[in-house]
């Protein structure tokens, strides 16, 4: 048994397709014929362009939107030019002079703090490649013509490789690299495909041919497994298949607790494509539509129509139901490479979310202006991020009614029902929730700084990560002591961080008395299915013993063990 990262659910049994990495060389040397290589070097750009937009035609839309950015790599002038003047001016081999030029923004991005912008280093080396394979007239791996379904193995699953890839061939795929934020595991979570990243040497222990069993969610893997372990595989995968057809008459359906409360389940998402999905998955809101991957893969800010455009997406697909769209948060572990940004000590502490909006109003109000005029299209919900003060609410909300002001006077129409709330993620902000909720018409929680910050922990750092716990007494504390004090003010309270679709967690919050839980759209129909079974006034009972605990181990064992 190996054991990895449980990168996407699902349990996985077939044979191995061993997807060997082929090793070239790099030829180095001084050149006299600089403009043969000049044109090598477009030739090859040109034909991995041609490829790309090749593949593309035949993948879904997630996958497009991932090699669209990989065509805009190779559409950058820039970046062939700094090839071709390293060509021109060092009298370098295109080669070479292709080898050092990948090499080098490879390492910018791996060096960067945010793991995302980091795994980002993959993509660039997945377009470097293919430029040198094409450079050099090698031909390319092709996995669209598989005859019979198996287990992918490789070093690394490129965006290039999964575009390529049909789904009813694919039974899961396991790498030696890569983390849950990779675009492996985006894809393979996209596709609704098994895979384990993070297995270091792999590819050095399978061979073509080998019987593979793993878990997606345990992250485990079993090569050539005996009887007993492949019957035990083959249970579980029923197991799971039957829970899902199960979820799915849930579809449509509003999430009740027990004794009859209505608990909304909503969807986090990040592009208006992401709103098909949760449409699908039966979501009845919108908790949080994460507006910076607007804002990123591109060479300048989104316009104020680009913006109307992608929110009215969301609000008509999905209708009368609840959206909540957050402003622009960016900073800390999002960077913008078109936005110069000065250098922060604590970039997480530091000039992010609202604080830039409120420094830059001529980003901000762009924003402002499309969520108004795309209000018409159906129910929206503004949400301000990183609040940690009444005097920034008012700020905001001073803009927003300066763009409303503008809209009148231009003759252009939004609804006048539209709430504004706040995200509570800093913990001054759930201190002061009670003079907050006079100022919004809801909270949403995000966990996932809260967490962070309450225990000073980067969830990044291996050596400190044990104390990033959502059980943490003082977390508890402080989510209660929010939802409490919304409710006392008369206004709603929801959560839009990761622990919203955590089983173990959800009878705590239903306790507590969140009116949203808004997660993945994977988790959605579990979490409708769990709520089925809860009584609220059974589970307030359970809230209050549980914080009058001493530690997060007390209070993860003792939610354990009730259910």
């Amino acid at each position: 048994m190996i054991k990895g990262i449980g990168a996407s659910e699902g349990i996985a049994v077939g044979k191995a397709l061993l997807l060997q990495e082929e090793d070239i060389k790099i030829e180095r040397h001084q050149i006299e014929d600089i403009k043969e290589h000049q044109e090598s070097i477009l030739l090859a750009f040109e034909r991995s362009r041609l490829q790309l937009r090749e593949i593309q035609k035949n993948c879904g839309e997630v996958q497009k939107e991932i090699l669209e950015a990989h065509i805009m790599i190779l559409e950058d002038k820039e970046f062939i030019s700094g090839i071709t003047d390293k060509i021109k001016n060092e009298k370098l081999n295109a080669q070479a002079a292709l080898d050092d030029t990948i090499n080098y923004f490879i390492e910018i991005f791996k060096q960067m703090d945010n793991e995302y912008m980091r795994e980002r280093a993959a993509d660039i080396k997945d377009v470097g490649k293919r430029i040198m394979m094409n450079l050099m007239e090698k031909e390319i791996p092709d996995i669209m013509n598989l005859t019979e379904p198996v287990i992918i193995v490789a070093h690394d699953i490129t965006p290039s490789d999964t575009a390529q890839m049909k789904k009813e061939m694919i039974l899961g795929f396991i790498t030696d690299i890569g983390g849950r934020t990779s675009h492996s595991a985006i894809m393979a979570r996209t596709m609704d495909i098994p895979a384990v990243l993070g297995l270091n040497d792999i590819t050095k222990k399978v061979i073509s041919g080998d019987i593979i069993a793993f878990d997606g969610e345990k992250g485990i893997v079993e090569i050539n497994p005996n009887p007993e372990t492949l019957k035990a595989y083959s249970e579980k995968s029923l197991e799971l298949w039957n829970i899902k057809k199960e979820l799915e008459q849930l579809k449509g359906t509003q999430s009740v607790t027990s004794d009859g409360h209505h608990v909304e389940i909503a969807c986090n998402i990040g592009t208006p494509k992401d709103a098909l999905k949760a449409d699908e998955n039966g979501a009845e809101g919108i908790g949080l539509y994460r507006t910076e991957f607007l804002y990123m893969d591109r060479l300048s800010l989104p316009t104020e129509d680009e913006q109307y455009e992608a929110y009215s997406s969301v609000l008509k697909t999905m209708g009368k139901r609840p959206v909540v769209i957050r402003t622009l948060d960016i900073g800390g572990d999002k960077q913008l490479s078109y936005m110069e940004m000065e250098k922060e000590m604590n970039p997480f502490l530091g000039f992010r979310a609202i604080r830039l909006c409120l420094g830059n109003k001529e980003i901000f109000k762009p924003q402002l202006r499309a969520l108004l005029r795309a209000s018409i299209h159906g129910n929206l919900k503004i949400m301000y991020p990183m609040i940690s003060s009444v005097e920034e609410v008012r700020e905001a909300n001073q803009v927003l009614k300066e763009c409303k002001e503008e809209l009148i006077s231009e003759n252009k129409e939004y609804s006048s029902s539209i709430e504004v709330g706040i995200m509570i993620e800093i913990p001054a902000a759930a201190v002061i929730s009670d003079l907050l909720a006079e100022e919004v018409d809801f909270f949403s929680i995000g966990t996932n700084d809260l967490i962070q910050y309450t225990t000073a922990t980067d969830r990044m750092n291996q050596k400190v990560a044990y104390l990033y716990n959502p059980f943490n007494p003082a977390v508890l504390r402080l989510i209660n002591q929010v939802i409490q004090n919304g409710h006392k003010k008369g206004i709603w309270v929801g959560m839009c961080g990761e622990t919203a679709g955590d089983k173990r967690l959800i009878p705590l919050y239903v306790g507590m008395g969140l009116d949203e839980f808004s997660m993945s759209a994977a988790s959605m129909m579990a979490a409708k299915k769990q709520m089925k079974s809860l009584s609220r006034k059974d589970m307030k009972e359970i809230v209050d013993e549980a914080l009058n605990m001493k530690t997060a181990k007390e209070i993860e064992e003792f939610v354990k063990n009730m259910s």
